[in-house]
C-alpha cells in the first residue's frame, strides 16, 4: 500500500492550483484511492480543507516529520475515477483553469445524495398460522396487528408506506411480527427517473438510400480500432436522428454505451421521448434542470453499467460510461457546445479527445455545419457524409426575401411585412400553425439605417461597431461607436453615412412587443411565447412546447431557441424577424451565425403533409448569407465565408486565442495586457499575430474592469504555449485583484 497521497486542494486559486503531499495514516489505506475525496489539515493553522486524491506514491518529497496526516476520506463524496481525472487535467491544459475548476466541471455530480427505497412486506406464514395469530390478537390494544395478519389473508405482498400510513401499523409492531418470522421486510433501490414513461409501439422507419449509405460507412469505421470523426451533413429535415438510431442500435448490439448530445434543453423532451421509443429504460438524460437527487441516481445508473443511452446538453458529454463506443453531438454547429465558464472548453473538442481515447466513433450532424467541421471534412480529417434530400420525396419550404426597406417607404412601419401579414392570415383561416423568430439576445448594440440598410462598421476588423453611452462632460452622457477587437472608436453619426437619412439608431425588439403587434392585427389569436422570461421553471419547455404540438395555439414567437430541431407537422409558416439582426453583430461569426439561424428557421415550416412557406424580414436582403439561407445552400455559402477567414486570418483558417485580463484599475488592466502583448511579440520567428488590447464590450462590470488582447496562429499548440508563458508570467505578478482567463477560438466577442 502506497504511504502518501498527492493532492489538488478545493481552493480555486492559481496559487494554490499544484500537487500537495500527504501522509496516508493506515486506518485510511483501505479507503483512500485515486480519485477519492478527502479532509486535510492546510496552511499554517492547518485549517481543514477538501481535497482530491490524484496520485498515490511511496515517494516523499519533503522530509518525512513535515508531511501531514490526512485527517479523513470522504465517502459519502462521489469518487472521481481515474479516467475523469486525466480528462481534467487535459482540460487544464488545453483551456487553462485551475485544476480543481477542471475537475468540478467533469463530475456532473458532486456529493452522494440519499438513495430513494422501495419498501414492502412479504408474508412467510400460511394462512393457518395467520387465523392462529390474528385470534391471539388483543381486542383493543392489537387492532392494528390483527388488521395487517387478516390482510395478508389475501394479500402476500403489502408496501411498506401502505402498512404503516392507511393501515395505521406502528413500525414496532411490523418489527415485532418480523422477529416472529411472520414477515419480511423487503427492501429494494428505486431510482429516480426524470424520463417520463412512453408508448414504444412505434414503427422502424426503413432509411432512405442516403442514410443506409451514411450508417453502413460509419458502421464500416466502427469496425476498425479508431473510427475516428464523421460529420453527417443533412439538409433539414432528412432524417438525421434515424441515422443516429441506426447507429446506437449497432453500438448497443457490439455490448458499447452511447451520448447524444443536443444544444438546448428546449430540445431534451422531443429528442428523449424518439429514442426512449426505440430503446426504452436504458435511455436516461442529464440536464441542469433535474433535481440533485435525479442527477445523482442517472449518473449511478450509467455508472453501473444499467444505461445504454445518455442524452443531454454539453455536460451529458461527462457521462460515468466505462463501455463508451460513440459519442453523437447533433446541431453540432451551436454556440452552446462552447462554455463561457472556466475552462472554456468546446465539446466538440472534448468528444474529439474523448473519442480518441476511447477508440469509440463521434460523429457530427447539422444542416449547416461550423465552419471548422466542414473545414476538417474538405482537408480529410473528418468523414463526410450527406443528406441532401428529405425521406418520401418531401420539398423544402418555400422562402421569401421581405425587404424591410420597401416596406417602410411603403408606409408600413409595424413588425410584419405585407407577405407574412398575408401568409399568417390565410394560415390561421385554415387552422395551421405559424412560428415567429426574433434573435435578439446580445445583438441589441449595433447601429443601422432604416432607410439603406446601411450598417456602421470598424474600417479595421469588418465587424459592426457596437452603441455605448459614455461621460460628456458638460454635454452630460453622448453615444460613442466603439469595435470590441482592435479598441477603434467614432462619434454616433447623426445622418446616414451610406444614404443620408436621419433614420439612423440602433436596433430594440423583443418577443413581448412582437406579441402585443400580433394580438393587435389577430385579436382572437392565440399565441405562446418562448424566451428566458418563460422558461423560467423546470418543465416550462416541455410545458410550452407541448402545448403547441397540440395545436392549443396557433402561433409561437420565439428567440433562437424555438428553431432548433423541433418537428411540428402542422406548423406551415415560419417568419424571421429581423432576420439581419445576428447579422450585425460586432463578431467575425456574424454571417455564419445569420445563415445557420435562418437556415434552420426556415427548416420548421412543412415538415409534415402540408407545404411550408418562409418569409425572411431584413434590411439586408442581398447578403450572401441571407440570399443563401433562402436557397438552403450550405455549400455556396461556405466557399464564400471560407474566402473571408482566409483574407483575416480567422478560424478555422487560423486559430484564436482570446486573453481576457480583469482588474481594479483600468490602467493596470491596460498595463498587465501590454505586458503579455510584448512578451508575446519578442521573438519574431514565432509567428504569432497580436491583436490589442482594448477594453472588452463589457469594459467594467462590478467594479471590475474587463481588458481583452486577441493572438491569432495556424497551430493551436503554439497559442497553448502563449497561454503557458502568460499563466508563468502570472506567477510572477502579485496578484492584488488581477486574474487572467483564456477563450481559445472564442465563440463570442469578449
Amino acid at each position: 500500500m502506497s504511504k502518501y497521497a498527492n493532492v489538488i486542494v478545493n481552493i480555486s486559486h492559481e496559487k494554490l492550483d499544484r500537487l500537495f503531499q500527504y501522509h496516508i495514516p493506515d486506518e485510511l489505506q483501505k479507503v483512500a484511492e485515486v480519485g477519492k475525496e478527502v479532509v486535510v489539515p492546510f496552511g499554517r493553522g492547518d485549517t481543514e480543507r477538501r481535497a482530491y486524491i490524484l496520485e498515490l506514491t511511496d515517494q516523499a518529497e519533503l522530509e518525512e516529520s513535515r508531511i501531514k496526516d490526512i485527517l479523513a476520506v470522504n465517502e459519502k463524496a462521489v469518487s472521481a475515477e481515474s479516467k475523469v481525472i486525466q480528462l481534467a487535467y487535459w482540460m487544464k491544459k488545453n483551456y487553462g483553469s485551475t485544476m480543481i475548476t477542471a475537475l468540478k466541471t467533469v463530475l456532473p455530480v458532486k456529493h452522494k445524495i440519499k438513495e430513494q427505497e422501495h419498501k414492502w412486506l412479504q408474508c412467510l406464514a400460511d394462512d393457518e398460522q395467520l387465523c392462529e395469530l390474528a385470534k391471539k390478537c388483543h381486542p383493543y390494544r392489537q387492532i392494528a396487528r390483527k388488521r395487517l395478519l387478516e390482510e395478508f389473508l389475501s394479500v402476500k405482498e403489502l408496501p411498506y408506506q401502505l402498512v404503516s400510513g392507511k393501515m395505521n401499523v406502528a413500525p414496532s409492531t411490523i418489527k415485532a411480527l418480523e422477529k416472529q418470522g411472520v414477515l419480511q421486510i423487503i427492501t429494494t433501490r428505486e431510482y429516480r427517473n426524470p424520463v417520463p414513461k412512453g408508448d414504444r409501439m412505434v414503427q422502424k422507419h426503413t432509411l432512405s438510400g442516403e442514410q443506409q449509405q451514411a450508417v453502413d460507412g460509419i458502421i464500416k469505421s466502427m469496425q476498425e480500432k479508431q473510427p475516428g470523426v464523421s460529420l453527417l451533413h443533412g439538409v433539414t429535415g432528412s432524417g438525421k436522428t434515424e441515422v443516429y438510431m441506426e447507429l446506437i442500435a449497432y453500438n448497443i448490439a457490439q455490448g458499447k454505451q452511447a451520448i447524444v448530445l443536443i444544444p438546448e434543453i428546449a430540445l431534451t423532451f422531443q429528442t428523449l421521448m424518439r429514442f426512449y421509443a426505440r430503446f426504452g429504460d436504458r435511455v436516461s438524460v442529464l440536464h441542469s434542470r433535474l433535481s440533485d437527487g435525479e442527477r445523482y441516481d442517472q449518473y449511478e445508473r450509467a455508472r453501473t453499467g444499467q444505461l445504454d443511452v445518455m442524452i443531454g446538453p454539453r455536460s451529458a458529454l461527462f457521462t460515468p460510461f466505462d463501455r463508451l463506443g460513440m459519442i453523437i453531438i447533433d446541431e453540432e454547429h451551436e454556440n452552446s457546445y462552447k462554455s463561457e465558464k472556466m475552462p472554456k472548453y468546446h465539446a466538440r473538442e472534448v468528444a474529439e479527445y474523448l473519442a480518441l481515447r476511447e477508440h469509440a466513433a463521434l460523429v457530427l450532424g447539422s444542416a449547416t455545419p461550423s465552419l471548422e467541421s466542414y473545414y476538417k471534412a474538405e482537408c480529410g480529417e473528418y468523414a463526410l457524409y450527406e443528406l441532401k434530400h428529405r425521406p418520401q420525396n418531401a420539398v423544402l419550404p418555400q422562402v421569401y426575401i421581405a425587404d424591410m426597406r420597401a416596406e417602410i417607404k411603403a408606409g408600413n412601419k409595424s413588425f410584419f411585412s405585407r407577405k407574412l401579414k398575408e401568409l399568417m392570415t390565410e394560415r390561421l383561416v385554415r387552422g395551421e400553425q405559424i412560428m415567429l423568430f426574433i434573435n435578439r439576445r446580445g445583438y441589441a448594440g449595433f447601429v443601422s439605417c432604416r432607410e439603406c440598410g446601411y450598417v456602421v462598421k470598424c474600417p479595421h476588423c469588418d465587424v459592426s461597431l457596437s452603441q455605448h453611452y459614455v461621460s460628456g462632460g458638460a454635454q452630460g452622457r453622448r453615444q460613442k461607436l466603439i469595435c470590441h477587437y482592435c479598441g477603434y472608436e467614432a462619434d454616433m453619426p447623426e445622418k446616414c453615412p451610406g444614404c443620408g437619412s436621419a433614420y439612423i439608431a440602433g436596433f430594440r425588439a423583443g418577443t413581448e412587443r412582437i406579441e402585443e403587434e400580433l394580438k393587435k392585427w389577430y385579436p382572437s389569436v392565440r399565441v405562446l411565447r418562448m424566451d428566458a422570461d418563460t422558461t423560467r421553471k423546470k418543465d416550462d419547455y416541455e410545458r410550452i412546447l407541448s402545448s403547441f404540438a397540440a395545436n392549443e395555439a396557433d402561433v409561437l414567437i420565439g428567440t433562437q431557441m424555438i428553431v432548433k430541431g423541433h418537428d411540428f407537422p402542422n406548423t406551415t409558416l415560419v417568419g424571421a424577424i429581423a432576420a439581419d439582426l445576428s447579422l450585425s453583430a460586432g463578431d467575425y461569426r456574424a454571417a455564419e451565425r445569420t445563415f445557420q439561424l435562418l437556415t434552420q428557421a426556415a427548416g420548421r415550416a412543412g415538415r409534415g403533409d402540408k407545404k411550408g412557406e418562409v418569409v425572411i424580414q431584413t434590411y439586408q436582403p442581398d447578403n450572401y448569407s441571407i440570399v443563401n439561407a433562402a436557397t438552403q445552400d450550405y455549400l455556396n455559402f461556405y466557399r464564400e465565408e471560407i474566402i473571408y477567414r482566409q483574407l483575416a486570418d480567422y478560424p478555422p483558417i487560423h486559430h484564436m486565442l482570446a486573453v481576457q485580463v480583469f482588474t481594479k484599475e483600468e490602467a493596470d488592466g491596460m498595463e498587465l495586457a501590454e505586458r503579455f502583448a510584448g512578451e508575446l511579440t519578442k521573438e519574431a520567428d514565432h509567428g504569432l499575430t497580436v491583436i490589442g488590447p482594448a477594453a472588452a464590450s463589457v469594459a467594467k462590470i462590478s467594479d471590475v474592469y474587463r481588458t481583452v488582447l486577441y493572438v491569432k496562429h495556424q497551430n493551436k499548440r503554439m497559442l497553448i504555449a502563449a497561454k503557458d508563458t502568460i499563466e508563468e508570467l502570472m506567477k510572477e505578478q502579485e496578484q492584488g485583484g488581477r486574474m487572467v482567463q483564456f477563450d481559445f477560438d472564442p465563440v463570442n466577442p469578449f
